[in-house]
């Protein structure tokens, strides 16, 4: 179990830094012209409770000014939690994994 809940834990915490990468470029040219904003997908990996995986698509930025801003940085909070819960998961699977090795040793 604890070997388990380490790589989902690991998985989610590189997914939602790859989708902060992703949410970073899309400030970073928000006034670049011509500019085709990405947006993060998250899916579960195979088998289920195996991870996360992430998919990056394209998309047109929005046609009110700033509020592509806004999304963008609502998105950086949520992936930012994100990735923190997941070091969590990480963190408690290394403690029982600790525990384990200890009981059997």
């Amino acid at each position: 179990m604890p070997i388990s809940a380490l790589g989902a834990g690991l998985s989610g915490m590189y997914a939602n830094q790859r989708a902060l990468d992703v949410e970073a470029n899309n400030v970073a040219n928000l006034n670049t012209a011509n500019f085709k904003a990405q947006r993060a997908n998250f899916s579960e990996s195979n088998p289920a409770g195996a991870g996360v995986t992430l998919s990056v698509e394209g998309r047109n930025l929005a046609a009110v000014e700033g509020t592509a801003l806004a999304g963008s940085l609502t998105n950086s909070l949520m992936y930012t939690a994100g990735f923190d819960m997941s070091a969590q998961v990480v963190k408690m699977a290394d403690q029982r994994m600790r525990t384990l090795i200890s009981i059997s040793a």
